[in-house]
């Protein structure tokens, strides 16, 4: 199989091969979760649904070092703010502790993003709704995702966030979600 074609770039076909292989090769563990959000692995996937907006996203948006821009301009559209359809930068760590968390747990469903950036509007108003929202949440500045799996439970998501030890790993057990971010590392909820 040619990994270029004749312009002198990678083949989807090639590139697909090459995640199919990394994964099957170098699926990472609780162990070395660390080590694969510093460059353990040579591919990094993200996959998500939105209930809200109806949309899916399922993108390679890093390459043997090198993130894809336009794969990572698609991420940060896919978790704007739906009340706003405001579009704020996602911070590339997020996505990271996402995806490896995603990796760790074997699964091939898709997140469901339940809040990827928030407006400050939106976090007021939601803040004015629930006791559980900061007023200077992570999610206004693009580092925080709140996410659920049906075939994962919130102890099993909330373990694998937190062996990446890649910021902060919120268990909202009662509303079935567990919240990611790239602050600093710590644990909360039950």
């Amino acid at each position: 199989m040619t990994l270029l074609n004749k312009t002198g770039t990678m083949t989807r076909r090639a590139l697909l091969g090459a995640f199919t292989a990394t994964t099957v090769v170098s699926a990472p563990t609780f162990s070395n979760a660390a080590g694969f959000l510093r460059g353990g692995g040579d591919i990094r996937r993200i996959r998500m649904f939105s209930g809200r907006t109806g949309e899916r996203i399922d993108t390679i948006y890093w390459v043997e070092g090198k993130y894809i821009k336009d794969a990572v301009n698609e991420v940060n559209y896919f978790m704007r703010d739906w009340r706003t359809d405001g579009v704020k930068t996602i911070d590339l760590r997020t996505i990271d502790v996402m995806a490896a968390a995603h990796n760790l747990m074997d699964v091939n469903e898709p997140y469901m993003l339940l809040s990827g950036y928030r407006s400050p509007k939106t976090n007021a108003m939601l803040r004015s709704r629930s006791r559980g929202v900061a007023k200077n949440s992570l999610h206004m500045q693009g580092e925080a995702a709140d996410l659920r799996l049906s075939s994962r439970s919130v102890s099993q998501m909330s373990r694998a966030a937190a062996a990446c030890r890649g910021g902060g790993v919120g268990r909202y057990s009662g509303s079935n979600f567990v919240h990611m971010d790239c602050g600093a590392v710590r644990t909360w909820g039950s």
